[in-house]
């Protein structure tokens, strides 16, 4: 690919510096925490910028639609110009670009992920079918991302910025409300929690607390289901159909024996 040097020429598809003032940041990068940018910087500074950022012309400079990162670690290290491709693409397709190059970037982290498969969505009306194609994801990965964004905001924020992963977010997902997920995390933080040890105690978790809400003769009385049974049998017979129920008791078990003639 030719390069052009020369300040103010430029033909799309070729790579051409442009000074760093004359490009404005976009408003469609899906990434929103830019604190390990040092380590690029340093690249930066010693190689140059590797890989040219896109960007669309406008009547007052350039517009960035990919490589947000990159323009900031060159800002950081001084650098006076970077090199660009000019992609001619409209507002709505340069937003397109923005969002499906940064998000087949595997740095994102799984909230910036699912944010912006969201946007793909509902900002572009593409299908989730047709979002996950555009990113490289399967339907089903593209889907196990967006049901994330149902975790309060706050709990996606702790769950990230104590290093937890996103099936730890995943399997907060199986509570009920924000409460008992709050609580849980809490938990999870506190015990530095495996992904493993996380599922391992939401379902611990969640066996008692449907213990709790059994009624107490559900646990240490039967009669009500030897009622049911009965009943039953008592309803067949009503509608004219032989059946018999017998019960034996034994030391450890009740015995029932349900027995109903075949109807031909």
């Amino acid at each position: 690919m030719q390069t052009l040097r020369k300040r103010g020429i430029f033909e799309p598809g070729r790579i051409t510096y442009i000074p760093v003032g004359e490009i404005s940041h976009g408003a469609n990068q899906p990434r929103r925490r830019f604190e390990e940018i040092k380590e690029l910087a340093d690249s930066v500074a010693r190689y140059g910028v590797l890989q040219p950022l896109s960007v669309r012309k406008e009547m007052n400079g350039y517009t960035l639609i990919a490589g947000e990162r990159r323009l900031r670690a060159a800002k950081l290290v001084g650098l006076a110009e970077v090199p660009c491709v000019v992609l001619q693409a409209d507002s709505k397709e340069s937003q397109i670009i923005a969002l499906v190059e940064n998000l087949q970037r595997r740095e994102l982290d799984f909230v910036e992920q699912a944010e912006g498969i969201n946007r793909l969505i509902s900002d572009f009306g593409m299908s989730q079918e047709e979002a996950a194609r555009r990113i490289g994801l399967t339907q089903s990965a593209a889907a196990n991302k967006l049901r994330l964004l149902k975790l309060p905001r706050n709990l996606l924020e702790s769950i990230r910025n104590t290093g937890l992963s996103e099936r730890h977010a995943r399997a907060l997902l199986r509570l009920d409300g924000e409460q008992e997920q709050t609580d849980i995390l809490k938990e999870i933080i506190q015990q530095n929690m495996t992904v493993a040890r996380t599922e391992e105690y939401i379902d611990e978790y969640l066996n008692r607390d449907r213990e709790k809400r059994l009624p107490e003769y559900y646990v240490n009385d039967v009669r009500p289901f030897l009622n049911t049974v009965a009943r039953g049998v008592e309803t067949l017979k009503s509608s004219g159909i032989c059946a018999s129920m017998t019960q034996t008791d034994t030391q450890l078990y009740t015995i029932l024996t349900v027995k109903i003639r075949k109807v031909k």
